[in-house]
């Protein structure tokens, strides 16, 4: 009897949760699905916007065309360059700092995570500006503050790369320490004294339970990263314009879609950069099997 009424109220939050986020959740799913349903319908067609009556369709022959590009594959390594190289920076700062946080400032936590999330509230193509004008020959300091004479940063691909990882590293480090912070804050402490009383060094804890208790928190701050450091667009745009071979997938969407007005091929791109992210986050929860829902490692 007991069995049946907690049962019902079950039920009840249930029906409750869906009234309420009902509404928000169809209003997501519309807004979400129509601009990428709308794109996988106009990469099927050859279509010129400024010579809207040839528009004919043409299949997956715009997927052919681009996969067979070599600008497509080289705005691919780029940008998977990129995605690589600032996550796992992002990741051992944002655990150096988040371990600061939690164990050493417990006192000025407060403070501390307020002025570190000063980077990541600033908008994105305002701190690509200023990480421009401190690198740019004519107006930055960074070139009079080493003594490297005439440096032009943003005249060689690899020297353009450093500073645009610097930038989205700068910005978006905050972010991953606090998700981390919150999954420190998860981790058992009686397992921490216990592995102590046992005799593991700091690295040993560190290593075999601060880390796999902190797997979910892991992977959410890895996920989120991931996916917007592979849609990056400011920084470059900002800065060298895809310049240098600096182009990205992102800015080469871009360029067919809005320069160049091809929507045809500038859809078909979009869909492919989509298609990659969905990899991306597939292959993250399948790589680090964890239920989320359920808030426990599979």
């Amino acid at each position: 009897m007991a069995r049946a009424r907690a049962s019902e109220r079950v039920r009840a939050e249930r029906r409750l949760g869906w009234l309420l986020a009902g509404p928000a959740f169809v209003v997501m799913l519309s807004v979400t699905l129509y601009p990428i349903l709308q794109a996988t319908y106009d990469s099927l067609f050859d279509y010129r916007l400024t010579d809207p009556d040839n528009r004919a369709f043409v299949g997956l022959e715009n997927y052919g065309v681009i996969l067979t590009d070599p600008v497509w594959w080289r705005a691919f390594g780029v940008t998977s360059l990129i995605t690589v190289i600032t996550v796992v920076v992002e990741l051992v700062l944002g655990f150096a700092l988040a371990l600061v946080m939690h164990k050493v400032l417990t006192g000025l936590r407060g403070i501390v995570r307020a002025a570190i999330l000063i980077p990541y509230a600033i908008i994105t193509v305002v701190s690509a500006f200023a990480w421009q004008f401190a690198f740019a020959n004519d107006t930055g300091f960074v070139n009079t503050w080493f003594r490297l004479g005439q440096l032009d940063w943003f005249g060689d691909f690899w020297t353009a790369l450093v500073v645009i990882c610097a930038s989205e590293i700068w910005k978006t480090t905050p972010f991953i320490s606090l998700l981390l912070l919150a999954g420190l804050a998860q981790v058992p402490e009686d397992m921490q004294e216990a592995a102590k009383v046992d005799g593991a060094t700091w690295w040993e804890r560190f290593r075999r339970v601060t880390v796999p208790s902190m797997k979910a928190s892991i992977m959410v701050a890895v996920l989120f990263r991931a996916l917007d450091a592979f849609r990056v667009f400011d920084n470059i745009f900002i800065m060298t314009n895809g310049a240098q071979g600096t182009e990205s997938l992102s800015i080469l969407a871009y360029r067919q879609t809005i320069s160049r007005v091809e929507i045809g091929l500038g859809s078909a791109v979009s869909v492919l950069l989509f298609l990659s992210v969905v990899l991306i986050a597939v292959g993250f929860v399948k790589g680090f099997k964890v239920d989320l829902a359920a808030g426990r490692n599979s």
